[in-house]
C-alpha cells in the first residue's frame, strides 16, 4: 500500500509539475514581428503617396472651430469650401515629430508593455452588446455583471496584455452613468493596462477624480497614467467628429494617452479596392496624427488604423475574412514603416457559436496581424458574432491560441547547441534515438508550448475521458475562474471614497 501511494504521489507531482508554469516560458507577450510584408516597398510608398495626395488636395471637413484654429496655425490650408488641406511637409513634421514608443502603464507597474517598434501584444476591445451566456448557451442582452465577470475573467490570462472594456452594459442607460461604472469595473477587478471611452468631453474630468482615488490622490494619475482612451475623431470619409475631438482636447488636458481609431469600412465608407481603401485609412490616420500634433506634439498617441470589411452582397460587417487579415496586416506594415506605434484590430469572428468558422476565422485573421508586426492587435481576446457578442469561453480559447501565435512569431534560433550535432551522433551511435536524452529535456522546457485545452489524445482515450470538445473544456475554465477569482484592486477607503463621490451600481 505504501508503494502505490508513492507511486500515486509521484505521478501527482509529475503531473503538478507538467501543469506548472515552465522555467522558461517558450511564447510570452512582446513578440518580434514584422516578417510577413503584404505589401512591396514601392506598392507602400504609392499608397503613401496617395494619402499624402487626398490630404493636400482634398483635406479634412467638418473641423470644428477651436481644432480649425490650431490646425491653421501650424500650417493648414483653407480651401475657402468648408476644407482644410495639409500640405506634405506639415504632415511629415507631425510623423517626425510623434511618439514613437511609450508605456502603457498598469496600476502594478510589472505588468506595463512598451507599445511600438516591433513587438507584438494581444489586447481587447469592443462594445459588443450580447453576451454568449455560460448557462443557456445562447445571446442575451451584455450586462454591467457581465462587465465585471470578463475584466476579473481576463486578469488571469497572461496573454491579454491590456484590457478594454468588451461589451457595453445595456442595463445602464444613463451615458455618464456607462461611463463611471465601466471605469470602476476595471478599477476594481484588474490592474492591467485598461482603456475606456467617454460619450462626451465633459465626463473626462469627473473620472479623472476616480482614477486620481485609485493612483493615490489629486492629480496622480497624469502622473503615470494607467488608463487609456479609445476615441474615433474621424468619421469616414475624411471628415472629424466634433464630440470626439472634444474627447481628444480633454484627454490631453488629463495626459491620457490615446488610440485615435481609423474604423472606415470597404465599399461603404471607404473604397472596396484594397489599395484604394489602405491610401484613404491612412490619409485619415494620418489626420489624427496631425490634429495630435496641432495639440501637443509628440503626445502618446497609437496610430489605430483599423480596416473593416463588409459583405459587398448584404451590407453585414465581416470581421473574420481573408480580406481583414490582409488589410490588418497591410495596415500594421503602413504604420510600422512610418515608425509609429501601430494599432490594428483582429480575431474578429463572425461566427456565433465556438466552432470551427470561429476557430478558423480567428487563427488567420489574428496571426496574420502578428506576422506583419501589429503593436497593439485589438478585438483579439473574447469577441464573436461579428463583434455584436462576447464570450467567457472565447476569452479562455483566444488565450491559448495566443501563445501559440507569438510561439510561432518566437521563430527558430539556430546556434551551435541547437543544431544538435553531437546529440544526433550520441543517437544514432547509441539508442537509436531522441527520447530521454538531455538535448531533448533542454528543448522541451526551452522551445515548445504545451497546451491546457487542445486535446492531443488518441481517440480512444478522448472517448473514454468523455469526448469533451473545446467548447465544454473552456466553459468550465471559464466556470473556475469565475469561481475562484475575486480581485479586489481598490481599498476599502479607495471604494468609499468613489461610491460617495459616484453613482455606482
Amino acid at each position: 500500500m505504501a508503494g502505490q501511494r508513492a507511486k500515486r504521489a509521484g505521478r501527482r507531482e509529475r503531473l503538478a509539475k507538467r501543469a506548472a508554469k515552465p522555467a522558461i516560458d517558450p511564447c510570452p507577450p512582446g513578440q518580434i514581428g514584422g516578417a510577413y510584408k503584404p505589401l512591396t516597398e514601392d506598392e507602400v510608398q504609392r499608397i503613401f503617396s496617395t494619402a499624402l495626395d487626398l490630404l493636400e488636395n482634398l483635406g479634412m471637413g467638418e473641423v470644428p472651430p477651436r481644432l480649425r484654429d490650431d490646425l491653421l496655425a501650424i500650417g493648414a490650408k483653407d480651401n475657402g469650401a468648408g476644407r482644410l488641406l495639409f500640405p506634405p511637409v506639415l504632415v511629415e513634421k507631425a510623423i517626425d515629430q510623434a511618439a514613437k514608443t511609450f508605456v502603457l502603464h498598469g496600476r502594478d507597474e510589472a505588468r506595463s508593455i512598451e507599445v511600438g517598434g516591433n513587438r507584438v501584444h494581444f489586447g481587447t476591445g469592443g462594445a459588443a452588446v450580447q453576451t454568449l451566456d455560460l448557462d443557456s448557451a445562447v445571446y442575451r442582452p451584455s450586462t454591467l455583471r457581465d462587465l465585471h465577470d470578463f475584466t476579473r475573467l481576463q486578469d488571469t490570462l497572461a496573454n491579454v496584455s491590456w484590457f478594454t472594456r468588451c461589451c457595453v452594459a445595456t442595463d445602464v442607460p444613463d451615458n455618464f452613468d456607462l461611463d463611471v461604472n465601466t471605469v470602476y469595473a476595471l478599477l476594481k477587478n484588474t490592474t492591467k493596462p485598461t482603456a475606456t471611452s467617454f460619450t462626451l468631453a465633459e465626463h473626462v474630468d469627473p473620472i479623472i477624480k476616480m482614477l486620481d482615488i485609485a493612483a493615490g490622490g489629486p492629480s496622480e494619475f497624469s502622473k503615470r497614467p494607467f488608463m487609456k482612451a479609445h476615441i474615433s475623431p474621424v468619421i469616414s470619409p475624411m471628415r472629424y467628429g466634433e464630440d470626439a475631438v472634444d474627447v481628444v482636447y480633454e484627454c490631453i488636458r488629463h495626459n491620457i494617452p490615446m488610440s485615435c481609431i481609423t474604423a472606415a469600412q470597404a465599399g461603404a465608407t471607404a473604397p472596396a479596392t484594397m489599395a484604394g481603401f489602405l491610401a484613404q485609412s491612412l490619409a485619415e490616420t494620418l489626420a489624427s496624427l496631425v490634429m495630435v500634433h496641432a495639440i501637443q506634439p509628440g503626445f502618446p498617441m497609437v496610430f489605430s488604423n483599423w480596416p473593416l470589411v463588409i459583405d459587398l452582397r448584404t451590407g453585414a460587417f465581416s470581421g473574420g475574412s481573408g480580406e481583414t487579415a490582409v488589410l490588418n496586416a497591410a495596415s500594421a506594415q503602413l504604420s510600422n514603416w512610418l515608425g509609429l506605434p501601430s494599432g490594428v484590430a483582429c480575431s474578429m469572428s463572425d461566427a456565433k457559436a465556438i466552432d470551427a468558422q470561429y476557430g478558423a476565422e480567428k487563427g488567420i485573421t489574428s496571426l496574420a496581424a502578428a506576422l506583419a508586426g501589429g503593436n497593439l492587435i485589438y478585438e483579439s481576446s473574447g469577441m464573436t458574432a461579428s463583434l455584436l457578442g462576447a464570450s467567457f469561453e472565447a476569452f479562455v480559447l483566444d488565450d491559448e491560441m495566443h501563445s501559440h501565435t507569438y510561439r510561432a512569431l518566437r521563430g527558430i534560433e539556430v546556434s551551435d547547441e541547437n543544431l544538435g550535432y553531437d546529440a544526433i551522433c550520441e543517437a544514432v551511435l547509441g539508442e537509436g534515438h531522441f527520447l530521454g536524452g538531455q538535448h531533448t529535456y533542454a528543448a522541451m522546457e526551452r522551445d515548445y508550448f504545451y497546451p491546457t485545452l487542445a486535446d492531443r489524445d488518441e481517440p480512444r482515450t478522448w472517448a473514454e475521458k468523455g469526448a469533451t470538445d473545446a467548447w465544454s473544456l473552456a466553459r468550465e475554465k471559464s466556470r473556475e475562474i469565475l469561481a475562484t477569482h475575486h480581485p479586489d484592486y481598490l481599498t476599502a477607503e479607495q471604494d468609499a471614497q468613489i461610491r460617495a463621490a459616484f453613482k455606482i451600481l
